[in-house]
């Protein structure tokens, strides 16, 4: 899994596997999701992330595993 934080374009992006994009859907204003061929879902995107996080979150991102 990556995760990239794009400040040009405002966005945070988790790419969950390597497959190709096929297809994209905006499920909800500002978060858009990418699909494979067999319409698997392997990028979510959100958008306008600095209104959504201050500039500190967006230094630090935890992962939590349970």
């Amino acid at each position: 899994m990556r995760v990239k934080v794009d400040k040009k374009s405002d966005a945070l992006y988790f790419r969950l596997d390597e497959n190709k994009i096929e297809g994209s859907e905006e499920v909800r204003p500002g978060i858009i999701l990418d699909f494979d061929k067999n319409d698997q879902v392997v990028g979510i995107e959100f958008l306008h992330i600095s209104s959504r996080a201050t500039p500190e979150e967006l230094s630090s991102i935890q992962f939590q595993t349970v």
